[in-house]
């Protein structure tokens, strides 16, 4: 056999460096020096425990409460609440993973740096991929909501929006509508508002936050006055299938979270702070979120639920006789439904930031502007792609896309803290995930537990978006990878860093 011989074929070759590729991790290290680099520009580090925390409850609480409620109690049936703790619990076990991950790695990316500095370019570029649909899809989701609640407040003034202008193309519970006009203006109207600063859109996302927690202590307490424990019998309608399947439907409602540990480059003390705002954030949302399903369940049987729109608007209607507080309600809930948006569109846009970076997608998404101190090429692209999401598509599929999306993620950063614990125990942690690998595992087990729960439709969506994302890796990331670009010595330097 010549020397010739030994030559791989290039199909092998490029195989092999395929596979090498794949598992190629990025330095924490590197992660933080990119955050200081010139050419593209720098986010400013502005906020404090207060501002992650309102803007981790401010991704989160109204969601499930204000747009995902209704769709949610016909699943299952009066233990909605169940299933907003079930959801809670799974959500609570990844965010303390969370927390301990944003400790030791106090950057943008979320779940996605999280995956690069552990298990790999692959997992990270899955993760990310996950994240571009989670984030996107749950902020049209959310904004999808706030048509019945803009109508609710026109009809105080004896003004309606017409069929055409309530919803997408093609919804059967909505014949006739072209495009939903509620959910276009919201999403515009936020990313005008995350394009002027972090700060500023992070000062009226405090503000509206007040607004959405005054508002649903009110719901509770009108709510309550109605309160008929028969309507909790039977508890079960629809068996303990039903609850898993509600909560696997409702997890998208607390990414919030994830969206606070995508502040890591704008928090004054990331190490400190984010795990912080992460544990406190899912305390009170949760809390929340129980209260107003209770509350709502006690005044309507949950068959009611069925075909209300806008239903938490709706009691207060009927219980109050008020025009005056059907419109502060229905008014204030347009604004919740602003400030999800505002917060997880800001996700997103850091999401693409981290990613362009490293040269997963365009560089263009990376680029800081001097002036604002914010991505404005990403937010303007993310914001008006998001807006033909939500004008266009119904609520229910995009909140199943998101809720799969988010689970996987959720599943790979419980992975990564098991991974560091074993491979980088002398890592420093701000946050350390109480009882060693015991509460990750169970983590990833309630996430997978959740994703098995949703439908054929939505798993086939999610696969459909995964091959996307394989051609996208393939065809431009792994491309213009910067850790696939470097050189074995250069590579194994970086890591030593």
């Amino acid at each position: 056999m010549t020397a010739r011989d030994n030559v791989p074929s290039p199909a092998a070759t490029e195989r092999t460096r395929l596979s090498n590729q794949l598992v190629r991790r990025k330095s924490i290290t590197s992660m933080i020096e990119d955050t200081q680099d010139a050419s593209t520009g720098g986010l400013r580090r502005t906020f404090g425990v207060f501002q992650l925390t309102m803007i981790s409850v401010g991704a989160t609480l109204g969601t499930g409460i204000l747009v995902i409620l209704g769709e949610a109690v016909p699943i299952a049936g009066p233990a909605v609440w169940l299933a907003f703790i079930l959801a809670g619990i799974t959500a609570l076990l990844s965010a303390v993973s969370y927390a301990e991950m944003a400790g030791m790695v106090p950057v943008s990316g979320s779940s996605y740096s999280y995956s690069y500095a552990t298990l790999g370019e692959g997992v990270a570029w899955v993760c990310g991929w996950c994240l571009v649909l989670e984030y996107a899809v749950s902020v049209a989701a959310v904004a999808v909501g706030a048509a019945d609640y803009v109508n609710e407040t026109l009809r105080i003034f004896g003004l309606e929006l017409p069929a055409s202008l309530s919803a997408g193309p093609g919804i059967a519970e909505s014949p006739g509508g072209v495009i939903n006009l509620s959910a276009l203006i919201v999403v515009l109207l936020a990313t005008v508002l995350l394009m002027r600063g972090a700060k500023e859109s992070g000062i009226v996302n405090t503000i509206i936050v007040f607004v959405k927690l005054g508002i649903l202590v009110f719901f509770a307490i009108v709510a309550f006055t109605a309160f008929k424990a028969g309507n909790f019998e039977p508890l079960l309608p629809m068996g303990a299938a039903g609850v898993t399947a509600a909560a696997s439907s409702v997890f998208f409602s607390y990414i919030g979270f994830d969206a606070a540990s995508t502040a890591g480059e704008e928090a004054k003390n990331p190490k400190r702070d984010l795990p912080r705002a992460i544990i406190l954030s899912m305390v009170i949302v949760t809390t929340m979120y129980v209260l107003v399903a209770v509350a709502a369940i006690g005044a309507r049987q949950w068959q009611w639920f069925e075909t209300a729109k806008a239903p938490l608007v709706q009691i207060v209607h009927e219980l109050t006789q008020s025009n005056l507080a059907v419109f502060i309600f229905a008014a204030s809930a347009v604004l919740a439904i602003l400030s999800v948006v505002i917060t997880v569109l800001y996700g997103q846009s850091r999401i693409l930031l981290t990613m362009s970076r490293d040269g997963m997608v365009p560089r263009v998404f990376g680029i800081v502007s001097p002036r604002t101190g914010t991505p404005l090429v990403g937010t303007l692209v993310t914001g008006v792609l998001v807006a033909i999401t939500a004008a266009l598509i119904p609520l229910g599929e995009l909140a199943n896309a998101t809720s799969i999306g988010t689970l996987f993620a959720f599943c790979l950063v419980n992975i990564a803290v098991i991974y560091l614990r074993v491979k980088r125990p002398d890592l420093p942690r701000s946050f350390k995930v109480p009882f060693g690998p015991v509460i990750p595992i169970l983590g990833s087990l309630a996430c997978a537990f959740l994703m098995v729960n949703l439908g054929g439709t939505t798993w086939i969506v999610f696969g459909l978006w995964m091959v996307v994302g394989f051609v996208v890796y393939l065809t431009y990331s792994r491309r213009h990878s910067r850790v696939g670009a470097l050189s074995d010595s250069d590579y194994r330097a970086s890591m030593d860093a």
